[in-house]
């Protein structure tokens, strides 16, 4: 770890884990809204990426937040049980047996992280794993070796699979697009990841 100047390529790449994770967190406000709207991210690319960022930014156009609050809270918390689950290792659990969550939890702790007292969701939330991702690059400067094995391990299986779900819920309207850009996001870090 290095106190050095990011390259404005990792700087994009934090911000928009950033992005991700305040989305899934909590329904944006006016005034993230404005913060998409004026982004430039993608500005004249092509490829899944930058239209599921085109879609999402329209979506924003005509966003109103008390809309978008009833629609996170009914997909992601729900009264009794959540149309759609975030935590991540729901989606990666196989056996019975198997506790990615304590795995992530030992390896958060090995990077000199950990959850908030006042926290109550798990660390394996779509939006802690994003945060820590965020927190790797940005933050602590990790390699892109160690960055890779956090993105493979504990983010990338449950989160695609955490999108797709998102995607089909028939409940999912805003939360539909947030999705698919996140997706396309995480296909664009796997295929990055892959050339290491």
């Amino acid at each position: 770890m290095t106190g050095r100047t990011l390259e404005p390529e990792d700087e994009a790449r934090a911000a928009v884990y950033g992005l991700i994770a305040r989305l899934f967190y909590a329904a944006p406000d006016q005034n993230l809204l404005g913060q998409i709207l004026n982004a430039n991210l993608f500005e004249g690319a092509g490829g899944d990426a930058a239209r599921a960022w085109r879609e999402l930014v329209e979506a924003c156009r005509s966003a109103f937040p008390v809309v978008l609050e009833n629609e996170h809270t009914e997909l992601f918390v729900g009264t009794g049980k959540a149309e759609v689950t975030p935590y991540l290792t729901h989606y990666t659990i196989k056996f019975a047996t198997d506790n990615p969550l304590v795995e992530l939890r030992q390896q958060l702790a090995q990077w000199g992280l950990g959850r908030r007292d006042e926290a109550s969701e798990p660390e394996d939330h779509i939006s802690g794993t994003c945060e820590t991702m965020r927190f790797a690059i940005a933050a602590q400067q990790r390699s892109e070796e160690e960055q890779k094995a956090f993105f493979e391990r504990f983010l990338y299986p449950g989160a695609v699979a955490f999108c797709d779900a998102v995607s089909a819920s028939h409940k999912a309207s805003f939360y539909a697009r947030v999705a698919r850009f996140a997706r396309a996001f995480f296909e664009i870090e796997r295929e990055a990841f892959a050339m290491l």
